[in-house]
């Protein structure tokens, strides 16, 4: 995704070759130039409202499956709280209770 993408050997432009001064009588021979693909104006991407559709309906499916995980999450931690601060008054009643 990040590396640049680089145009095949084929369609690389040549250097010109330096032209001579020196009028030959016979003429020059040049070849004909190499056909080139021509370059589409559409983007790389293409979006059909099938794959849209598609990219909602998972998108919505990740959204709600990270909200049940980390609803899930605050709740456990939530309980532990709960149950740790249950445990310390029930240990401080005790304690207290021993001292009398």
């Amino acid at each position: 995704m990040f590396k640049p993408k680089y145009p095949p050997m084929e369609t690389a432009p040549v250097p010109a070759a330096p032209r001579s001064t020196v009028h030959s009588p016979v003429p020059l021979q040049h070849a004909a130039p190499a056909p080139t693909e021509v370059a589409s104006n559409r983007s790389a991407v293409q979006l059909t409202p099938g794959s849209a559709l598609t990219l909602v309906v998972g998108g919505s499916a990740v959204v709600l499956v990270m909200g049940a995980v980390l609803v899930s999450m605050l709740l456990a931690v939530a309980i532990t709280a709960a149950s740790v601060a249950v445990c310390a008054v029930t240990v401080r009643s005790i304690l207290k209770s021993d001292r009398r």
